[in-house]
């Protein structure tokens, strides 16, 4: 008669293990079918886009006039017009004497990108050094014939699509070069939102400071020091003289370093306001930290606004950006919608004292990724003139409701629920 051997405890499985293993098989299949709605919903926004954007008819937004306006021993120039900045800046490097630098994230081959190869290269042959710095992965479209046009002579460094070799891996080598700067002759700086193209003259609505006095040194610096750390060559000297100012400083975000100041300036403005925050971004994907500062602000009396595009150029950074929008929108944070132009600036003004101008988004690509430069502005006359361009602004806007928020389609939130993972990389 045979005897029935037990059951040996290694091979019984328990409901846990059981669940467990379960959950293994599931997994990878969650995590494809996940992956291909997002892929799925990217395309589809993307082509929807696009038909849009055939069939939209753009209006011209509301410009105003660049007016200096003096700063202690500076001069500040505020430019909401790409044709009016352009104009202004090829003026001065038709004037220069020494030295250029110019650094774009993107710089378009078509009639104003031109202009700008040009003036540069007249300025190389009449004896002007001439320093140019450019994102590799933002120029992909562009034709290699275009830089190669430039004379030989002029010293070009383009930010690489990798860097780091084997430790691109790293965080502190993700950072692309998002800058945009020009500095002639320690004479005239600027600095901003505007890239180099046709369509940032008159299509876009961006924002741009033209710096005159001595600021200017403190952004050549921040040219310098990028160039030299990337391997530019010839090396340059760092600037003869620094300053000390009380009314500017210059904050840049070194990606190399994971160095990231310009998210702590806003931070630090956000917190000391007693009366307004107004901001104007054109991709608003702010952290937790920062949706905090908004919210705690507002909920304290202070009135504050962000102005966004209604529909950016980038489809998917636009739904991205709204997983935040019922959190802004119930604490008291109002959201006012760019209408018929893409708004690109990166802006701010707080209580009528406190500026920002700059490169940066709020978004995580720029307050903890790339490389970028703000000027941060303490004087009531250049707040005032903030204020007064985001008044204008606001007349080309329409204010998003948190009642018509929650009405939105469902279609609308099932979107937004796949492509939230998305939002901690944007």
């Amino acid at each position: 008669m045979s005897t029935a051997q037990p059951t040996s405890p290694s091979t019984k499985l328990t409901p846990m293990r059981r669940a467990l293993t379960t959950l293994r098989r599931v997994l990878p299949w969650v995590a494809v079918s996940l992956f291909l709605a997002q892929f799925s919903a990217m395309v589809g926004l993307t082509a929807y886009e696009s038909l849009r954007k055939k069939y939209r008819k753009l209006r011209r937004f509301p410009p105003t006039a660049p007016q200096p306006i003096p700063v202690a021993d500076n001069e500040v120039t505020v430019y909401t017009y790409g044709e009016h900045l352009f104009e202004d800046m090829l003026e001065d490097i038709a004037a220069a004497k020494e030295r250029i630098f110019f650094e774009s994230y993107i710089w378009k081959a078509d009639a104003v990108g031109e202009r700008f190869r040009d003036a540069l290269a007249a300025a190389h042959r009449r004896g002007v050094e001439v320093y140019i710095v450019f994102d590799e992965f933002a120029n992909l479209v562009v034709p290699n014939s275009f830089y190669r046009s430039l004379p030989e002579g002029i010293h070009i460094k383009r930010h690489p699509l990798f860097t780091g070799g084997a430790a691109f891996f790293l965080p502190s080598h993700w950072g692309r070069n998002h800058r945009k700067l020009l500095v002639v002759d320690e004479r005239a700086a600027y600095v901003g939102g505007y890239n180099v193209g046709q369509d940032y003259a008159n299509k876009w609505r961006d924002t741009h400071a033209r710096f005159s006095g001595d600021m200017v040194v403190e952004l050549e610096n921040a040219f310098v020091d990028y160039w030299n750390h990337y391997g530019g060559r010839p090396e340059l000297p760092q600037p003869r003289r620094r300053t000390w100012s009380h009314h500017m400083r210059v904050h840049r975000n070194l990606p190399a370093d994971m160095v990231y100041p310009i998210r702590n300036m806003y931070l630090e403005a956000i917190d000391r306001a007693t009366q307004r925050v107004w901001l104007t971004s054109a991709y608003l994907i702010p952290d937790d930290t920062f949706t905090r500062a908004l919210v705690q602000a507002a909920q304290r009396g202070v009135d504050v606004r962000i102005i966004v595009p209604h529909f950016s150029n980038h489809i998917v950074a636009d739904w991205v950006s709204r997983v935040n929008y019922e959190e802004l929108l119930r604490g008291g944070v109002r959201l006012l919608r760019f209408e018929n132009a893409m708004v690109h600036a990166k802006t701010g003004t707080v209580d009528g004292l406190w500026s920002t101008i700059g490169t940066a988004n709020i978004d995580r690509l720029s307050l903890a990724g790339n490389y970028e430069v703000n000027m941060e502005i303490l004087d009531p006359h250049v707040a005032r003139r903030m204020e007064e361009i985001f008044l204008l602004d606001s007349g080309n806007c329409t204010e998003l409701t948190l009642e018509e928020w929650l009405a939105r389609p469902m279609i609308n939130r099932v979107t937004e629920g796949i492509l939230s993972p998305w939002r901690p990389l944007l």
